[in-house]
């Protein structure tokens, strides 16, 4: 049955009744029409003008039904958004009445418009909606959401595309070897929010508690299973686009809001600084026994790549601040507070999977031998650069890094990720003696933090700005045999290394340049996007024409002839 039937309209199984058993089929077509058309009496001597002007009678009852539909959905708006208390009542009086019609296609928008202004659909309506694909698909997201809170394999098939899709994003943009800049951290976090992801995510959990729970625990657990810091971004981004929406239903029942808002405008502008370093720490020790749990999401905040990369440029930020006023790390405040937000960050994968909701403890010796021991490397990095000012001034030699730092970066995260932020900083500054002293030891850092892929874009990023240096082997050497090709099997690793030729291979010696193409020449193993990678470097370092020396221009002026003066005695 279409449904016109189950509301007492003679729709096209009471038709084709009619038209088998009778024995004028014409005449019952025009009875049918008499009896169903718009019965008004002034109506029915226009019609035959309408057959005149060859305006077919289909045509005008669409017309005639697209109007009333559209003054209908007018007034259901109208009826949701007024004040009358008793508005729910109408709309589920007026949804009983015209559910059966949910089938006619001219009729179904009402149906649709009605149960997406209702709070509380009936569950016969929901399951029935979510039986027929057809219905489904032309369900509004409000109506939907109510499906979802109670099938939760059905709204991850929803939300999964959108994840992966994201996920794809994320990974697009460190490997783009088409962009020379830092794109990744450059992103503000308000364009990072307004990702059509994100928004989509946002909008298909609304209000409801129930479907940001969901999504919460998609989230933590796909970083279990694949250890994708990209997820922990996400979790963040979705809190903070729902901040902004005000969306408070959500906002205040989530313990990590207050945390995550005042974390986000650190990230924004790149430091903690001394006032929200101390609310940061408040909310990590207000932590009550019995709410341990939140040290779980608080960890996957802080394990976003974006809150990390902010936590460590304020410990290095803070470091070189010691460098220059001859102080101890040990005595800063905001740096103990920097490490332990940290240390927190790093461990989030093994809170997560062990249950076990305590913070870890840091390492005392990072805090009274290792920083000390960036701090003199800073130190080091000072005075050479302003006796180099100095006419005539003897450089000391450059000296390896001190067994203690080779050792600490080997064994402890935190030190690694402290000591590669050392080397970016080095990079920005374009100083290639510091760099030269510390690439060759990235390679070992504990856990291979050199090769993740945040952290590597990074120094690809800020290593194309140095594409001069590459012209010089000792650079190349530090650079490609110390640190890229190590880890040139992985395939990470080695678009990080196409993208860095795609810049500086026209810098390259030769046979540095040869060596390497035969190093990055991908397999079969290999995904279609390196070999396609490589081809196009490829085909690019083929057709490479250095740009032609600027010709010494000539100048024609009979002055050119005259002899220059004799000096003076």
């Amino acid at each position: 049955m279409s449904g016109l039937e189950e509301v007492g309209i003679p729709g096209s199984d009471y038709l084709r009744e009619a038209l088998t058993n009778c024995t004028d089929p014409i005449a019952a077509i025009e009875e049918f029409q008499e009896q169903n058309g718009i019965l008004l009496p002034s109506l029915k001597p226009a019609l035959p003008f309408l057959d005149l002007h060859g305006v077919m009678r289909l045509e005008f009852h669409q017309s005639v039904v697209e109007e009333l539909q559209e003054r209908l959905l007018k007034r259901v708006a109208e009826l949701s958004s007024g004040e009358d208390k008793g508005k729910n009542k109408q709309l589920n009086e007026l949804l009983e009445k015209s559910f059966p019609l949910i089938k006619v296609k001219s009729l179904r928008p009402i149906v649709m418009c009605v149960m997406k202004h209702l709070p509380k659909i009936k569950d016969s309506y929901l399951a029935q909606i979510k039986e027929d694909r057809e219905l489904y698909e032309d369900a509004s997201v409000e109506v939907k959401r109510q499906i979802w809170q109670d099938d939760q394999a059905l709204f991850g098939d929803e939300v999964s595309p959108l994840l992966t899709q994201y996920i794809e994003e994320k990974q697009n943009t460190l490997f783009d070897h088409r962009n020379s800049a830092l794109t990744f951290f450059t992103a503000s976090t308000k364009v990072r929010r307004q990702n059509p992801v994100v928004q989509k995510l946002v909008t298909m959990v609304g209000k409801n508690i129930k479907l940001y729970d969901m999504v919460l625990q998609f989230l933590r657990t796909l970083f279990l299973r694949t250890r994708n810091v990209h997820y922990c971004t996400l979790r963040a981004e979705i809190l903070m686009a729902l901040h902004e929406l005000e969306i408070h239903e959500i906002c205040s029942v989530d313990p990590c809001h207050k945390f995550t808002w005042c974390l986000d405008a650190c990230i924004r502008e790149r430091f903690v600084d001394a006032k929200r370093a101390r609310e940061l720490q408040g909310f990590l020790d207000g932590i009550r026994r019995g709410q341990e749990q939140v040290l779980g999401d608080l960890s996957m905040i802080l394990c976003d790549p974006f809150a990390t990369n902010t936590v460590s440029l304020s410990i290095l930020k803070h470091l070189i601040s010691a460098s220059n006023t001859e102080s101890l790390p040990r005595n800063n405040e905001d740096i103990l507070l920097l490490l332990r937000m940290l240390v927190l960050g790093i461990g989030s994968w093994e809170m997560i999977d062990s249950q076990v909701f305590k913070e870890p403890k840091l390492d005392v010796n990072i805090v009274t031998r290792f920083l000390p021991g960036i701090v003199s490397m800073l130190v080091d990095d000072n005075i050479r650069s302003i006796c180099a000012k100095i006419p005539d001034e003897k450089l000391e030699e450059t000296r390896n890094p001190p067994e203690q730092y080779i050792r600490f970066i080997r064994n402890s995260e935190v030190a690694s990720i402290i000591a590669l932020h050392h080397a970016l900083h080095a990079m920005k500054q374009k100083d290639k003696v510091t760099l030269m002293r510390v690439l060759p030891e990235l390679s070992s850092c504990e856990n291979e933090r050199a090769y993740d892929d945040t952290m590597m874009h990074s120094l690809v990023s800020y290593l194309i700005l140095m594409a001069e240096e590459f012209s010089q082997e000792d650079f190349c050497m530090a650079v490609f045999d110390e640190l890229m090709l190590p880890s040139i099997s992985k395939e990470s690793a080695l678009r990080h290394t196409l993208r860095l030729v795609w810049y500086v291979h026209h810098r390259l010696p030769p046979h540095r340049l040869e060596a390497l193409m035969t190093a990055m020449k991908p397999s079969t193993e290999h995904s279609e996007a390196v070999h396609t990678t490589f081809q196009l470097l490829s085909d690019k370092i083929n057709t490479y024409q250095p740009s032609p020396a600027p010709l010494e221009e000539h100048i024609n002026s009979p002055l050119m002839s005259v002899p220059a003066p004799t000096p003076m005695q």
